[in-house]
């Protein structure tokens, strides 16, 4: 009896795609302001550290950095690699391809996720050395801490910008309100907030790193069931654009 050849398995990330994904980052001004965030930080992080030499400080620019920058280098990174496309409809034509939605969601994660962790989370590790280098531990923490949170925002902000033209304006709402300002204020926003669930993670790494964390189990739960379902649904709703090419 003859046999059948199996089916060819499909890669999970496409080059093309990753290399048209990495020019969209870097050739536009966002770029540029993916480079300036974390510079302001870490020269935040050099003044603080010339100026003062408590906990206080170090405290502070850290906090900054973990809340501020880096769901905002996130939330950058995520629109720019999907959201262009979807604005000016050119996001029908690459769907077009006998590609994958969801390597085509998976694709452009990959990019905006490196750019993540390379300008957002490896200058809280930066930063916090700066700041203290005797405490190597616990500037780990804050970098693995950022790592975790990136890595949600990215994939939440990539669905968003699949779902909708105002990604950049829902986005910032999100991260001032919900995971700065209500987060702060409100204990229990803790469970269904990114930014505790990365200090759940980080606070297993050092103790010293303070905050409304989580556990380490329910935190890694929590970040990989968010990215999976964010990334399931960009790929799901790229289907949608198949049928509807006029969204």
């Amino acid at each position: 009896m003859p046999t059948r050849n199996p089916a060819p398995l499909t890669p999970p990330l496409n080059p093309t795609i990753l290399r048209l994904s990495r020019q969209a980052l870097l050739g536009r001004r966002r770029g540029l302001v993916l480079v300036i965030i974390p510079t302001v930080l870490l020269a935040l992080a050099v003044i603080v550290a010339a100026l003062t030499d408590d906990a206080v400080g170090y405290e502070s620019v850290l906090t900054l950095g973990y809340t501020l920058a880096l769901p905002l280098v996130a939330l950058l990174a995520a629109t720019a690699v999907l959201g262009p496309e979807v604005d000016d409809g050119s996001i029908v034509y690459l769907i077009s391809k006998p590609v994958s939605r969801h390597v085509i969601a998976l694709s452009k994660f990959a990019v905006a996720w490196a750019a993540t962790v390379v300008f957002g989370g490896l200058p809280l590790l930066v930063a916090g050395l700066v700041l203290d280098s005797g405490d190597t531990r616990q500037a780990v923490a804050w970098g693995v801490a950022g790592v975790v949170a990136g890595t949600a925002y990215t994939a939440l902000f990539i669905a968003l910008a699949a779902f909708t033209r105002h990604a950049v304006v829902i986005g910032l709402l999100f991260a001032l309100l919900w995971e700065g300002l209500l987060g702060s204020l409100l204990g229990g926003i803790k469970w269904v907030s990114i930014g505790a669930w990365g200090r759940g993670v980080g606070h297993d790494v050092s103790g010293q790193l303070t905050g409304p964390g989580t556990g380490l189990t329910y935190a890694l739960v929590a970040a990989v069931l968010l990215t999976v379902a964010a990334l399931w649904f960009t790929g799901d709703r790229l289907r949608s654009f198949t049928l509807r090419g006029d969204e």
